[in-house]
């Protein structure tokens, strides 16, 4: 029996403990995951994206832009490179200028003359990029290489209108804007998809027993005998599938189209409880278990209590005798203090009681983190 103990009234989380009453009645039900393809499980090492980042200048804005140092230097510097020269005591007014950072992502395999997207930012003063053009930037790799060239109009999706009096009104964000395709690769980025005789295969979720299994599929469906020396898959650790590749490029990719379609089914994911303590949302694991406890919470009793059925067959039916399991929920608003929590019990029915009456997340948050003190509570308990 279990007895359970809260602040008994009505609370206006209502909704929320119902929603998540009702995914853990859904993960309660799952059996084991179903099969996965293993390329929506993992990733091939060394076939990555890159990060771009450039320095640039945004002109032609309708007086949003800036006069900072910094924005007058590259300015000038813009000038010089096309031959015009300023005088030192000449303090050229741009306004219609506004310096940027200019970033992107560079996916695997992008060949020189395609283009990518671009996101550009101001990093000064001004007060809007709407209507700007950015000029020719150069977006360098971590190595300080360049490898794509931005340029274009700016579309940006918010405004910002300022009055003589300082008064102010600003729609999402007027200093951010984008550029679809502004960027032409200049320089592709080499893989690893032709390194080394192998090709490695990462988890996006480490787990052992998904790693085994994902092995032992690849060596069964190409036929290997990992137990008389012959292995065409093995497991690294955790995270990484080590697999034989042909050494052919043709080869090799088309491999790999037809790994990457293996069916396999992962292994479950570790017991944990997930509480989101800013917003109140709680996700708990189907195989989170309870173990002997008892706690003082309030004055609220919810009784979850087991009453299994033997069920007898015909004598001539000739089936065999079961006993099929029986919850019963009741819920009873007195002064009790003390809740008992019987081994085996699943959070699933603690949760569903105590949504019952409507009972707030933060009640099941301080239940579930002296659960976690008392060394009841088998799964992991993580707060974020």
């Amino acid at each position: 029996m279990i007895r359970v103990s809260s602040l008994g009234s009505c609370f206006s989380a209502r909704v929320l403990a119902f929603s998540l009453a009702l995914s853990l009645g859904i993960t309660s039900v799952l059996p084991a995951y179903s099969a996965q393809r293993i390329k929506d499980l993992a990733s091939v090492q060394g076939v990555r994206s890159n990060q771009l980042v450039g320095y640039g200048l945004v002109v032609g804005l309708p007086g949003t832009g800036e006069t900072s140092p910094f924005t007058e230097q590259s300015f000038r510097t813009m000038l010089s490179n096309f031959g015009i020269s300023l005088d030192d005591n000449v303090k050229p007014k741009i306004k219609n200028v506004a310096a940027v950072a200019v970033h992107a992502e560079l996916p695997a395999f992008t060949k020189p003359g395609q283009t990518i997207d671009i996101t550009v930012s101001s990093v000064g003063e001004a007060a809007s990029l709407q209507g700007g053009t950015l000029l020719q930037t150069f977006l360098r790799g971590l190595d300080g290489e360049v490898y794509a060239v931005a340029q274009g109009s700016l579309v940006v999706s918010g405004f910002g209108v300022q009055g003589n009096d300082g008064s102010r009104i600003v729609s999402n964000t007027p200093t951010v804007g984008t550029i679809a395709n502004g960027a032409v690769v200049e320089r592709s980025v080499p893989s690893g998809l032709m390194q080394n005789d192998y090709l490695t295969l990462n988890l996006h979720s480490p787990d052992f027993s998904t790693a085994q299994a994902m092995s032992d599929k690849i060596n069964q469906r190409l036929g290997a005998d990992p137990d008389n020396g012959y292995a065409i898959a093995t497991p690294l650790d955790a995270a990484s599938v080590r697999v034989m590749a042909p050494r052919d490029v043709a080869q090799r990719v088309g491999f790999l189209a037809t790994i990457e379609n293996f069916e396999f089914e992962p292994a479950t994911a570790p017991a944990r409880i997930v509480v989101n303590s800013r917003t109140g949302t709680i996700v708990i694991g189907q195989d989170v278990r309870l173990m002997p406890a008892a706690i003082t919470h309030g004055g609220l009793t919810v009784t979850i209590s087991e009453d299994p059925q033997v069920v007898q067959p015909n004598a001539f039916a000739g089936g065999e005798t079961v006993v099929v399991p029986r919850s019963i929920v009741d819920v009873d608003l007195d002064d009790s203090r003390m809740f008992k929590f019987d081994p085996g019990v699943t959070l699933d029915q603690l949760v569903r009681a105590v949504n019952e009456i409507g009972a707030a997340p933060g009640d099941l948050m301080a239940i579930l983190e002296a659960l976690r003190q008392a060394g009841a509570l088998q799964g992991e308990l993580i707060v974020i």
